[in-house]
């Protein structure tokens, strides 16, 4: 059953592997209650014999949230879709475009655009084991194979299988030569492409990903897609989505940074009685200042006490005074 009218994707973060884990999600839920949050990559071996509330554990305050997994055998990704169900997932997404090397030795990512037979064979049976939507995320592209009539007939078998969203970042992955790193800067984008998949496909929800940093770049790319996906932009500016909520959503209520860490000192206080180490909290929040007074204070202030012994939370509550200077010295710069 396909329920993915239910879910509003015009705004999502995408899924970024040691970013946006379950203490990043609930951080950027304070900021958005709009957006749509993804998981890192969880390869389906980790998700059906690893510690399921280590590594797919969530709070409710996170939702909407989807779990990406990786993987391309048919009968565990058709299981981890049932756990992901069961675990109260609002998606899961199947990977097909990350291009790293481990990656490709255990068979998923980006190599799958290679054998678009096995993957339609692993959505089909991903889509029969649940009912939350099963969603893809792909390049546009590999190697020597960047044309439109190769990632049209890719992403309609995808849809025959049983997925009407597919989320296309818009640059081709180079599998051989390129880290993981420079695959997300050298190969060039090609938003051109993405637009004419659209146009193509309209009954599909196409979402696009690669190179968005402005309100005015979202605009138009809504113009052309049903939605677009940010990555490294919300995690080096995470504040970035109080702008979206305002002139995306019209939403103006929208926490201060102060009010925001607050709200996280209190998260964090619970997460270190719980065994959560602080700077596995913190770290995700170096950015919150980004451009503003007082940024290096407070990147520097993270640095010097993030490693600070998990017990002493007196220690990490100094925070509050570095928010609290930095509010003051950007309400004094309007």
């Amino acid at each position: 059953m396909d329920i993915n009218k239910k879910i509003n994707r015009k705004i999502s973060v995408a899924p970024m592997m040691d970013c946006t884990d379950r203490h990043d999600r609930f951080f950027l839920r304070l900021i958005s209650k709009n957006v749509m949050l993804y998981s890192e990559m969880v390869a389906t071996k980790s998700a059906i014999h690893g510690d399921r509330k280590k590594i797919l554990g969530f709070r409710e305050e996170e939702k909407p949230v989807a779990l990406q997994v990786g993987g391309s055998d048919k009968k565990e990704l058709s299981e981890v879709a049932k756990i992901s169900e069961d675990l109260g997932y609002d998606e899961i997404n199947l990977n097909l475009g990350c291009p790293s090397k481990k990656v490709q030795k255990n068979s998923f990512g980006a190599c799958l655009m290679k054998e678009p037979d096995l993957v339609a064979e692993c959505i089909n049976e991903m889509s029969n084991s649940c009912k939350i939507p099963v969603t893809a995320k792909t390049r546009i592209g590999f190697d020597n194979t960047e044309e439109f009539d190769y990632l049209n007939m890719f992403i309609n078998k995808i849809k025959d299988a049983g997925s009407s969203t597919i989320i296309l970042h818009a640059r081709k992955a180079i599998l051989k030569g390129l880290t993981p790193k420079q695959n997300l800067n050298i190969p060039k984008l090609n938003y051109k492409m993405v637009y004419e998949i659209k146009k193509s496909n309209p009954d599909l929800e196409i979402i696009i990903n690669g190179g968005i940093t402005s309100i005015h770049q979202i605009k138009n790319h809504l113009q052309n897609c049903d939605g677009v996906m940010i990555g490294r932009a919300i995690y080096q500016n995470p504040y970035f989505l109080s702008e979206i909520e305002k002139k995306i959503f019209n939403n103006t209520n929208v926490l201060s940074r102060e009010d925001i860490v607050k709200k996280l000192l209190s998260y964090l206080e619970e997460e270190v009685k719980n065994g959560t180490k602080v700077n596995h909290i913190m770290r995700h929040t170096v950015g919150l200042y980004y451009g503003q007074p007082g940024s290096k204070e407070w990147k520097r202030y993270l640095s010097d006490n993030m490693m600070a012994r998990d017990s002493d939370f007196q220690k990490a509550k100094h925070i509050m005074d570095i928010a609290q200077n930095n509010e003051k010295a950007n309400q004094a710069s309007i």
